[in-house]
């Protein structure tokens, strides 16, 4: 195959033959070059004349120049020049030995430049770039700073985008990870002054700040709350169960017609401490409190007449108390779990309004509980979404090619019961669309309210009403366009009442500080307090003047005053 010099054959136009040596060539092996007869470039002596000018230029570069190493650390930035290092069978047990020789290390591999972390908070803000696959200020003037045609880095993400700025080679694969693995391994090798135990302390230090900086969000956006506190009520509802059925079956020695009457654990362990024993209803002094409880007078008149005829035995004082203690703690057990309830709606509307006006704070939270955080929730495509809590159905259909399952944990929404049994599936489908949209809304947007959630439930509505009568809904676009100037106005009144409530408290501490009259009654509060204006420097001294002057007539007047009272004094006594 004749090529020409200046040209590079791609990877698909070679030939099998030239394919295969391509494959076992040696890279990088200073000791082992010879010079090309056509070009006159350095060549390696296991590629020949015609593979060599066939050699893509990216790979020419790697040959004649070597590769450079990008290594990030803890305590900083290092560049590594690669003199010696052998690509071929790079996964034999026998390369990943030399990897781990010291001494054969050191001479293919060599400290270039270094560039340390002037303290804890560079590292940490460089750590977080790198993470994002994104270059830092500090790390793009260290690779300015030196030069490199081919660079070798660990994330293919920050490879790109130093492809971008320096216009280079870069490559992530090959040789590249084994390399980076024996910088790490024998990094206080090459760095002076940097022992074992500063490395591991540096790296512990950066990864406890690194882990910090993750979780520290937004505390009134925190969706691992969501988590634990759904997580928590379905272990609630389990132990309720779990103990009211334990105190019915207790009490029943003693009123089992009560189990039969009273169906709900908080009302019956409620009536249980009414009641206490059953004599004590042989008259109607406890129907009032009964009534209460039930909210049903012939349910409670029920209870009554079953005591009175109860067939159950006698218990002794000591079981008693136990039972009563018993049913107390179901009590504060059921109160909690409604407290609970209480508290990840709030936390549902501060974290994920709108995929909470969609589908319920319930469903909502064990959406979020299950994909592992609502930015995981929201990076999923609506597919995901429908079928998320139903993966052991999913798989066990596509092993046994059976039909796929058409909801997960949406089948517990509303819209799923309400709508028909051949409707379904796509009710289903349509309404993890929209959960799509609004956990995307929540997870990326700075100001949360419910208008877009509202508008995707009707449109979900809207939708449910045209399979069954076929009423054409609304298009998307017209009720997001709805959505978002609902969205404006009301972002633009909370910014109104919050700016209101600002200027209320800083009237309300103006008052308090200096409103008070002689007789100790406040005055009359002043909506509105009038701006200052800045004045020019020379107006601030020419009225420090007029100021000085006025103390000074009214000192004078004060002096003169005493002396006018003297002298009329003086002519009433002569006149006298």
């Amino acid at each position: 195959m004749a090529v020409n010099d200046q040209e590079a054959v791609e990877w698909s136009e070679w030939s099998p033959a030239l394919a295969v040596e391509v494959q076992f060539i040696t890279i990088l092996v200073s000791d082992s070059t010879a010079v090309c007869p056509d070009c006159h470039a350095l060549q390696h002596k296991y590629c020949s004349a015609e593979l060599w000018t066939a050699l893509p230029i990216c790979l020419q570069s790697i040959l004649n120049k070597g590769l450079h190493v990008l290594f990030e650390h803890a305590v900083g930035y290092s560049l590594y020049h690669v003199t010696e290092f052998e690509d071929v069978g790079q996964m034999m047990p026998q390369v990943e030995a030399a990897v781990k020789d010291c001494g054969k290390f050191l001479k293919a591999v060599k400290l270039v430049a270094f560039r340390a972390f002037e303290s804890a908070a560079e590292s940490l803000e460089n750590v977080n770039k790198i993470s994002e696959g994104k270059m830092s200020d500090v790390l793009e003037a260290f690779l300015a700073s030196n030069k490199f045609d081919t660079l070798g880095v660990a994330d293919p993400t920050l490879g790109q985008n130093v492809k971008d700025v320096f216009s280079c080679n870069v490559l992530h694969t090959g040789i590249v990870p084994e390399i980076i693995c024996g910088i790490r391994l024998f990094l206080p090798r090459y760095i002076t002054g940097l022992t074992l135990c500063a490395m591991k302390q540096a790296e512990l230090g950066l990864g406890h700040a690194y882990s910090r900086s993750k979780v520290k969000f937004n505390v009134n956006r925190v969706d691992n709350m969501i988590i634990q506190s759904i997580a928590i009520n379905d272990q609630m509802d389990k132990d309720i169960n779990t103990f009211a059925m334990r105190m019915r079956e207790w009490y029943s020695y003693h009123f089992p017609e009560l189990s039969r009457i009273v169906d709900n654990h908080y009302q019956y362990a409620r009536v249980l401490k009414v009641i206490e024993r059953k004599e004590s209803l042989m008259d109607d002094s406890k129907l009032p409190e009964l009534v209460q409880i039930v909210q049903d007078e012939n349910k409670a008149e029920e209870i009554i007449n079953a005591a009175r005829m109860s067939m159950g035995t006698d218990i002794n004082d000591a079981d008693m108390a136990n039972i009563l203690m018993f049913a107390e703690r179901v009590i504060s057990l059921t109160s909690f779990r409604r407290n609970m309830t209480g508290y990840l709606s709030n936390t549902m509307n501060n974290v994920a309004p709108n995929l909470g006006a969609v589908v319920g704070d319930q469903v909502a939270a064990r959406l979020i509980s299950h994909a592992g955080s609502l930015t995981n929730l929201a990076k999923m495509p609506a597919s995901t979404v429908q079928i998320l809590g139903a993966e052991k159905a999913l798989f066990r259909a596509l092993k046994t090619r059976s039909n796929t399952p058409k909801y997960g944990l949406l089948y517990h929404a509303s819209f799923i019961g309400k709508a028909a049994s051949s409707d379904k599936g796509r009710i289903s489908r349509f309404l993890a669309n929209k959960c799509s949209i609004a956990s995307r809304i929540d997870c990326f947007s700075e100001s949360l309210s419910t208008k877009f959630g509202e508008n995707l439930r009707q449109q979900v509505e809207d939708r449910l009403k045209f399979y069954e009568s076929g009423d054409i809904p609304r298009k998307n676009l017209e009720v997001m366009a709805d959505a978002q100037r609902e969205h404006d106005a009301f972002t633009a009144s909370e910014k109104k009442t919050k700016k209101r409530k600002r200027d209320d408290n800083l009237v309300c501490h103006g008052e308090n500080g200096h409103d008070e009259t002689l007789n100790g009654t406040p005055e009359e509060p002043q909506l509105k307090k009038k701006k200052k204006k800045k004045k020019k420097p020379e107006e601030d001294a020419n009225q420090t003047l007029a100021c000085v002057e006025e103390l000074h007539r009214e000192n004078d007047e004060t002096s003169e005053t005493p002396a006018k009272k003297k002298k009329k004094k003086k002519k009433q006594r002569e006149s006298i």
